[in-house]
């Protein structure tokens, strides 16, 4: 139970991250959506290249990266732009 609480929080950490870098016009759901699958593959990702002692910090990093570049796919498939532009 408290890894998935920690997945929870890694996810939501890395939406609201995501969802700063990129700039989107997106509600804090669809920041929380992207942030927790972030954290999901990033997970898989980091496990599997580092294993299970990554830590917070790195799990927050890579999961961070995987949303932002989910957001960066979305917004190609649906011809979605950035809030800046």
């Amino acid at each position: 139970m408290g890894a998935l609480i920690g997945w929870i929080v890694v996810g939501i950490a890395a939406g609201w991250l995501a969802g700063v870098i990129t700039r989107t016009d997106r509600s804090i759901w669809g920041d929380l959506i992207l942030g927790l699958a972030g954290a999901l593959i990033g997970g898989w990702i980091t496990n599997e290249s580092i294993g299970d002692d990554s830590g917070l910090i790195i799990s927050i990093v890579v999961a961070t990266i995987v949303a932002v570049v989910l957001v960066l796919l979305k917004n190609m498939i649906l011809g979605r732009k950035s809030a800046a532009s």
